[in-house]
């Protein structure tokens, strides 16, 4: 397989469009559905999807383990500023906060993500990895192929 050709791949294996991928790796747009039926393409495309799918369930293990357990010491600060400003909060580690409301009395609520419901999330991903993170792969790629056009078959719908 040419550089070229795993480049095509890498990219389709991320927006599932085959002619722009196709431009993307700096082939002619109707290269794309030609490419897909060489030998070799399909399996370099499914080995950069399980890349992108453990890439994903590690990035989402991540994010709740910082919810679960990150600091909310920042927000807290925030509650009590007067007028922060946009440089001051480009510094701070808000991440843990889902929502933030100010009444017309001037007051600040803040709302944060439930630590119990990241913990729980933590645990499933642990326990079965594949289980959990599939049927969401599953829903953007099938988004995907219903975004570019494609088909889905019967056996996809589930």
């Amino acid at each position: 397989m040419t550089k070229k050709e795993d480049t095509f791949c890498c990219y389709y294996s991320s927006n599932g469009n085959a002619e722009l991928s196709a431009v993307m790796a700096g082939y002619a747009k109707n290269a794309g559905q030609r490419l897909l039926m060489k030998k070799g393409i399909s399996e370099r495309i499914k080995e950069y999807r399980n890349i992108r799918l453990e890439n994903l369930r590690l990035a989402a293990l991540t994010g709740y383990e910082r919810l679960a357990f990150g600091s909310i010491a920042d927000s807290i600060k925030l509650l009590y500023m007067e007028n922060p400003q946009a440089e001051m909060l480009e510094k701070m580690d808000l991440y843990m906060i889902s929502e933030i409301k100010r009444p017309k009395e001037g007051a600040m609520e803040i709302k944060f993500f439930d630590r119990l419901k990241a913990l729980e999330k933590i645990c499933e991903v642990q326990q079965n990895p594949e289980e959990t993170c599939m049927p969401f792969y599953k829903a953007l790629e099938k988004s995907a192929g219903i975004f570019n056009g494609d088909e889905v078959s019967s056996d996809d719908a589930d």
